[in-house]
C-alpha cells in the first residue's frame, strides 16, 4: 500500500469516471454521484484509488446496477452488502476507482460525505489525517485492513465534529 502526495488531476478523474457512470446508471443516482475519500480533499495525500459514492434508493433496486457496471471494468465484491454495493475498477489487485452504490437514507451516505466536507474545510485536521495516513502505510505497508482499522478512531472523531457543527 503507497499513500501518495495529493495530485490535482484526481478531480478531472473523478469527473470523467462519474459522466461514464451517469451515462450507465444515472437512472438508479438518486442522491448523486459524489467524489469521497482522501482523493477527493484538496491538498491531502491519498492512495491513488479515486472513491466514488452513488446515493441510491434501496440496495434492492439498485441491484441492476452490479451488472450494468460490468461494462466500465467495475468488479462486484460482496463487501459490507449490508450496507453498499461495492465494486472496484479494474481488479483488486491494482485499484484505480472504488464504487459504492449506497442508499441515501443510511448513515453510510450522509457519513462519507460528512467526513469529506469536514476535511475539506478544516485543513489542519486534514494535515492530521494525513500524518497519520503515512504512518500507517509504512507500518502496514501490506496490510490493507491493518491500515483502515488504524484510521478508524479518526474517522469516529472526525463524524463526530462534522455531527456537533451540523457539517
Amino acid at each position: 500500500m503507497r499513500v501518495v502526495p495529493y495530485d490535482p488531476a484526481w478531480v478531472a478523474s473523478f469527473a470523467e469516471e462519474a459522466e461514464r457512470l451517469a451515462d450507465v446508471i444515472g437512472a438508479w443516482a438518486t442522491g448523486g454521484v459524489h467524489h469521497v475519500g482522501s482523493t477527493a480533499v484538496p491538498g491531502l495525500a491519498a492512495k491513488s484509488v479515486i472513491d466514488i459514492l452513488v446515493g441510491v434508493e434501496s440496495l434492492e433496486a439498485s441491484r441492476p446496477c452490479i451488472t450494468l457496471v460490468e461494462s466500465l471494468k467495475y468488479v462486484y465484491f460482496p463487501y459490507l452488502a449490508d450496507d453498499m454495493h461495492w465494486f472496484c475498477k479494474p481488479d483488486p489487485a491494482s485499484r484505480t476507482h472504488h464504487l459504492h452504490l449506497v442508499p441515501t437514507d443510511s448513515p453510510r451516505f450522509t457519513d462519507e460525505i460528512a467526513f469529506r466536507d469536514y476535511l475539506r474545510a478544516h485543513t489542519a485536521h486534514a494535515q492530521e489525517y494525513e500524518r497519520l495516513k503515512l504512518h500507517l502505510a509504512t507500518v502496514h505497508r501490506q496490510d490493507r485492513e491493518a491500515y483502515t482499522q488504524g484510521k478508524s478512531d479518526f474517522v469516529r472523531t472526525t463524524l463526530e465534529l462534522a455531527r456537533s457543527q451540523g457539517r
